[in-house]
């Protein structure tokens, strides 16, 4: 009886050896076929993908034929000088009949406003639950910002940030420096990175922002897609009044043309910020006013749980 019982242990210890060799096998030949495919789509000769690779024309031959057992490094090289993902060519779903990985591809080559709309459409989790308790207050320098940011954090139990704060910690240096340094292009990355930050740290939190941060589109969809947005707008008189009175002469210094470009600045963005959230406007009214204006507002539109 023992016999019989160790004679079948032995079978059944063959069939499951030649069931995986056979798997390897198939895999070895997935493999070949899937780079053979791959290369042949993007019109690359043998030859050539030899040289970007640093795999010999020999070994690639036998591999895409089925022969070789190539090695994970010199796979690797292989789908880097093809530009996939090694797991392009070992999963078990085949890429060339797979919607999943075609979809992946497709997502990968696309822009980035492209890939943030793809995954608002099929992430499940709603706009609301995305922003969180994030505020953030945009619009031009002088509405009020940063002091009836500062002042509701303080009331509201909420930490207030201020985007260009973070950006002079980033960057070791004040905004002006930066500007200087790296332009305007330098800035705005680094205010894209501030943006990034500021969410991955902070579930809740009232955020004022630069006036300017609406141009940059990517950037602000970021935000609008992370934040609750309100937009703090004053008459330009009062803009310009205000920034005077903080001790910052130079809206005016040397340019008696600063109200025609601070109106003009006003008109060409009022479409980007009238995609926030709310309004808060605060012509006319005292610092305390807008205050309780802005915590009814926050409050009305739960913005902050």
């Amino acid at each position: 009886m023992a016999e019989i019982t160790n004679f079948k242990g032995e079978a059944q210890v063959l069939e499951d050896a030649s069931l995986m060799e056979e798997a390897v096998n198939t895999l070895i030949s997935n493999v070949g076929d899937r780079v053979r495919k791959a290369r042949e789509s993007k019109g690359i000769p043998r030859r050539v993908l030899s040289e970007m690779s640093g795999v010999s024309p020999r070994y690639l031959a036998q591999l895409e034929t089925g022969a070789g057992n190539i090695s994970i490094g010199l796979l690797q090289r292989v789908a880097i000088a093809l530009d996939h993902k090694i797991e392009w060519f070992v999963g078990e779903e085949d890429p060339w009949t797979s919607d999943v990985l075609k979809i992946a591809e497709a997502y990968k080559s696309a822009d980035h406003q492209t890939q943030e709309t793809v995954m608002r459409l099929l992430s499940p989790v709603t706009d609301e639950t995305r922003r969180a308790s994030r505020v953030c207050l945009i619009g031009l320098r002088g509405a009020g910002k940063s002091t009836l940011g500062r002042r509701a954090g303080e009331l509201l139990d909420v930490p207030f940030v201020e985007l260009n704060s973070w950006i002079e910690e980033q960057s070791g240096m004040p905004v002006s420096e930066v500007m200087a340094l790296y332009g305007q292009e330098g800035y705005r990355k680094l205010e894209a990175e501030a943006l990034q930050r500021v969410v991955a740290t902070h579930d809740s939190v009232i955020l004022a922002v630069g006036g300017g941060i609406v141009s940059e589109p990517l950037t602000f969809n970021i935000l609008l897609n992370h934040f609750h947005t309100v937009w703090v707008k004053a008459a330009p008189e009062e803009h310009m009044n205000r920034v005077r009175a903080q001790g910052d002469e130079r809206p005016m210094a040397g340019n008696p043309e600063a109200m025609d470009h601070l109106k003009s600045l006003l008109d060409s963005r009022e479409a980007m910020y009238a995609r926030a959230g709310a309004t808060l406007d605060t012509s006319g009214k005292s610092e305390d006013q807008s205050l309780q204006e802005l915590l009814a507002l926050l409050q009305e539109k739960k913005f902050i749980a």
